[in-house]
């Protein structure tokens, strides 16, 4: 949005540069995209992704948690991948989505922090570090899939935000995202209260975790945990294993290499009739081709010269012909 002293200025400008440029937003795409449709494409389809993240605020910070399963539709493609990503030495994040844009996006942002950090030559705040992701996010209206829950404490005191995809953000003492919001959001919603002391907020967020990992199957393995505070942040990597391998119950006495023969059947085959085919063997000599394509006696290729004259005679006394007897 121009501001009313620099409008004329630049409406001037806009004019003698480029008369058809126009401020504001621009709707190519929409009408690109209903085209599309028309001839027959179809429109992308969302991809569902697995994962419970959780944050909440207590009397003396901030803790985050999430589970470690990434997957790639129905195959689990790591069973411990970090879910909790550092942007300053007091603010973390935790990122739900596609694994690359959650990397990504961080990663990024946390270099963008650290130029702010030196050109200050203060304590980046977190709202700061909120107005970055979404700025980025919504830049790109929702198309990368990175849906998060930073946490963090400055010189204001403890905060959650929960930021979607679509760069819209929300404030709130906790919060969860993911595939296992539902059933995180319920243990949350019964259990949360601001005077949560540090053990009980972490077993408040194993708790909401744990729904999340039992009720989706895109959630599992194992819980990290981070705890901020205004002395630091610490991150504890596979605090609790939500998900064990199971134990083998049975016993069983087979000796290595060697299998039960449970059951023996015998079938009889009868056979009611034979076949025999015949083939051209790959491997005939060149003698017997050049024989078999040398002509006959009696003009045909391939015949044996003895059996020629009955040939001959056969021929000349087709069947049904009369035959005269000489006298």
């Amino acid at each position: 949005m121009l501001f009313p002293f620099s409008a004329p200025k630049a409406a001037q400008k806009r004019s003698v540069d480029n008369p058809q440029m126009r401020c504001g937003f621009n709707f190519v795409n929409c009408r690109r995209n209903a085209d599309l449709l028309a001839q027959g494409y179809e429109p992308p389809k969302a991809i569902r992704t697995g994962t419970s993240i959780v944050g909440i605020i207590y009397k003396d910070g901030v803790i985050l948690g999430a589970d470690t399963r990434a997957t790639e539709g129905p195959i689990v493609s790591d069973k411990n991948c970090s879910k909790i990503h550092h942007l300053q030495n007091h603010i973390y994040c935790c990122g739900a989505g596609t694994a690359a844009d959650t990397e990504m996006m961080t990663l990024t942002t946390s270099a963008e922090l650290d130029l702010h950090q030196l050109n200050t030559g203060r304590q980046v705040p977190v709202v700061c570090a909120s107005m970055l992701l979404r700025r980025t996010l919504f830049r790109y209206q929702g198309h990368i899939g990175a849906a998060l829950v930073m946490g963090g404490v400055d010189r204001t005191g403890p905060q959650i935000y929960c930021i979607y995809p679509c760069g819209s953000n929300d404030k709130i003492p906790y919060a969860a995202m993911g595939s296992g919001t539902l059933a995180a959001m319920s243990v949350l919603e019964h259990g949360w209260r601001p005077d949560l002391d540090r053990e009980q907020g972490k077993q408040l967020v194993r708790e909401a975790i744990s729904a999340g990992v039992f009720n989706d199957l895109g959630s599992g393995s194992n819980i990290d945990l981070c705890v901020i505070t205004r002395k630091g942040a610490e991150y504890l990597r596979t605090d609790t294993i939500a998900s064990e391998k199971g134990e083998r119950m049975g016993k069983y006495g087979i000796k290595p290499n060697t299998t039960m023969v449970t059951s023996t059947s015998v079938l009889s085959l009868l056979v009611t009739d034979e076949r025999v085919s015949f083939g051209v063997s790959p491997f005939t000599s060149q003698s017997t081709l050049e024989q078999d394509q040398r002509p006959g006696t009696s003009g045909v290729q391939g015949a044996d010269p003895k059996e020629a004259p009955g040939k001959e005679a056969e021929e000349s006394n087709p069947p049904g012909a009369s035959q005269k007897k000489s006298p």
